[in-house]
């Protein structure tokens, strides 16, 4: 990866914790919130396994929690830049306490349609929240923060997701899957209470704007118009559903499974589940943090560290695949979530750098969007693949094999990027 010399972090993450209050509570309800929704995700996913003893049960509830963002991120990207982003974030975690409070109504194999439907509405919810969290990071920081605001608001998700899946498969191991969701309605409404503290600036580029259902309409087509007149934007844009449907869902569901009927330790392999899971919230936090150490926020360097991202998960993906033992797992499972973590918060800050204030929160919903849609593919691909007479181990080698090909195309377009500006 390119050391860059010129560009140094402008703020350290403690400075910028210690001066900037409403980042601050913006990053304390995301710690909170992130905290729950992985007890959430390990609950779920067990919940389902041990239910319904189905692949492709799990599967699809990994489709279900990627469709419905999918389904909302049109509307998403409106919202966010038509209305109060603060106000977006409070009224979805609070919609998503309500909601995930009614999980503990499933029972029997007859009530897997329950947390199907409710998984729907819970996660259509994050769809509004996370375009509108991304986007309101310049709106509470100056541009010299930016670069540190987005890798800690980007690490943070990551080291939660550890935090959070190892702590939830524990707790899930130990005491079931019910209590969990208890657990995690309570943090939604911590997290709203959190969020409420945010101060907000008294101008907001949603403020004048005409909110009836047509310009609505037109708002959207205007930023599909504007990806498309902006191609280096949207490439960007893809990245995040490249990896997740070659590098990251797709072994999420292949995970569940390793931890229920290869590795199993704990209740529905709860234990298991949640110590892949937590290491891959450690990688995908720390390798941001130190790849970017090498990068700076150039984005000349952030888009070869994306290459490089490809590289480092494809490996993980190899190590993992002749499923030797569960530590050789869990290793894999971290040197992977490394790589794939570098493309996540890379091409959040080079969006961060490219989009401008009045068409962000529609080009972070279409971000989002295309990463919900490869997700669902990949869930739906991988889930139905398990639950025919492949092995798990050919299923990841066949992962590792295809992950090439979106690995190459991005390098060759930023080395057609290099060969433009000399």
């Amino acid at each position: 990866m390119t050391a860059n010399t010129t560009t140094q972090t402008a703020v350290s993450y403690t400075d910028l914790l210690r001066d900037n209050r409403n980042f601050r509570y913006l990053w304390f309800g995301q710690i909170v919130s992130l905290l729950g929704d992985w007890f959430n995700l390990v609950a779920s996913a067990a919940l389902v396994g041990m239910l319904t003893q189905s692949g492709l049960a799990v599967g699809s509830l990994f489709v279900v929690r990627m469709l419905a963002p999918f389904l909302v991120s049109p509307i998403a990207g409106v919202v966010a830049d038509r209305y109060n982003r603060k106000h977006i974030l409070i009224a979805s975690d609070l919609i998503r306490a309500a909601v995930v409070l009614a999980i503990l109504l499933v029972r029997d194999p007859g009530d897997v349609w329950i947390l199907y439907t409710l998984t729907a509405v819970q996660i259509a919810m994050t769809g509004f929240f996370d375009p509108a969290h991304t986007a309101i990071l310049p709106d509470i920081s100056s541009p010299h923060e930016l670069g540190a605001v987005n890798a800690l608001s980007s690490a943070t998700w990551s080291v939660m997701l550890a935090l959070g899946a190892a702590l939830g498969g524990l707790f899930s191991g130990i005491f079931g899957m019910y209590p969990a969701f208890v657990l995690d309605t309570f943090t939604f409404l911590l997290s709203a209470a959190l969020l409420a503290q945010v101060r907000m600036p008294a101008k907001l580029a949603s403020a004048a704007a005409d909110k009836t259902v047509a310009a609505a309409v037109r708002q959207y087509f205007n930023g599909l118009r504007y990806l498309r007149a902006h191609l280096d934007v949207l490439i960007v844009a893809l990245q995040k559903a490249s990896m997740a449907l070659f590098l990251a869902t797709a072994f999420q569901v292949i995970q569940v499974a390793i931890a229920q009927q290869v590795f199993i330790v704990g209740q529905g392999g709860g234990i298991s589940m949640g110590l892949m899971f937590g290491l891959t919230g450690v990688g995908s936090g720390l390798g941001p943090i130190l790849a970017r150490k090498l990068t700076g926020d150039d984005p000349r360097s952030l888009k070869e560290g994306i290459a490089y991202g490809y590289v480092i998960a494809i490996a993980g993906i190899m190590v993992t695949a002749p499923l030797l033992s569960l530590p050789i797992v869990l290793l894999g499972s971290f040197v992977r979530s490394i790589g794939s973590g570098i493309i996540w918060v890379f091409s959040t800050h080079l969006l961060l750098q490219m989009a401008p204030d009045e068409v962000r929160g529609r080009v972070f919903a279409s971000d989002f969007m295309f990463f919900y849609l490869g997700s669902a593919l990949a869930s739906s691909l991988v889930g139905a693949a398990l639950d025919t007479s492949l092995t798990i181990s050919s299923i990841i080698w066949f992962l590792a094999a295809i992950s090439v090909v979106p690995t190459i195309l991005w390098t060759l377009w930023v080395m057609r990027g290099r060969r433009e500006v000399v």
